[in-house]
């Protein structure tokens, strides 16, 4: 059983209302960091937010703005985008609300301070950079971290959007499809890649769910009938293609 004290500001009552307390055993502990708190990493927070990990990491050296309150849970206040608050601290002081492991880091990660992520022992990579992502995915993979990488493409076409949210799982266990397939993008030019990033609240809000139900999966939570690496979902055909298969949990 879980030591005292809980990470939560106040009891979990919903656990207990269901009863899944020895599942949810299962989420206890660790600690977890988000790389970029964009849409997608935003909504992840909003999620881990409600489970026992005993920390929770925030990297990410930009602060809020109005195009952020659009693609974020929650509602920001004319305030908050107006103060150039970083967005560490500006989702720190909500979440920190209910959960007291929050830590913030108002900085992007670079090769001089790596030592950020010494104390996690997962991490969710949610940032558009592909010249960051070229360096921060081999960078996890000889920490030796297990990630999850979320993100949402669309474009459009005949005045509609199409396009797909993408998860991809990397672990010691298993890492090369992440390079021999191209899973994540890590080639092309950051500034045409941005300006053509459209990025919708509810696909970064099913981005993120896609990425905690993969990371609870492997902690057990839920039963893994696919083992998949690798996952993309397409929202003109709504429909999910797992790939790059481990294998299922038993």
């Amino acid at each position: 059983m879980r030591p005292t004290p809980s990470p939560f500001i106040y009891p979990d009552t919903a656990t207990t209302r269901a009863g899944i307390e020895a599942v949810s055993q299962k989420l206890v502990g660790g600690s977890v960091a988000i790389l970029g708190l964009g849409g997608t990493g935003s909504y992840i927070l909003d999620q881990l937010a409600k489970t026992s990990a005993d920390a929770i990491h925030l990297i990410d050296g930009d602060v809020m703005q109005p195009h952020n309150a659009f693609r974020s849970p929650g509602a920001a206040s004319l305030e908050d985008v107006g103060r150039n608050l970083p967005k560490v601290e500006y989702f720190a002081r909500i979440y920190g609300r209910m959960h007291a492991g929050i830590v913030t880091h108002a900085t992007h990660l670079a090769p001089d301070n790596l030592a950020l992520l010494d104390a996690a022992d997962f991490v969710f990579l949610c940032i558009d950079s592909v010249e960051a992502r070229a360096f921060l995915v081999p960078a996890l993979e000889d920490l030796g971290l297990p990630f999850i990488d979320a993100g949402v493409g669309l474009s459009i076409v005949d005045d509609r959007l199409m396009g797909l949210v993408r998860v991809t799982t990397s672990t010691p266990a298993m890492r090369a499809h992440v390079h021999d397939r191209d899973r994540i993008p890590m080639q092309g030019g950051d500034l045409e890649i941005y300006r053509s990033n459209i990025q919708i609240a509810d696909m970064n809000a099913l981005a993120a769910a896609l990425a905690v139900m993969r990371w609870k999966r492997l902690r057990g939570f839920y039963l893994d009938l696919e083992g998949e690496y690798h996952a993309t979902y397409a929202v003109d055909g709504n429909c999910i293609l797992n790939e790059d298969h481990r294998g299922a949990a038993r």
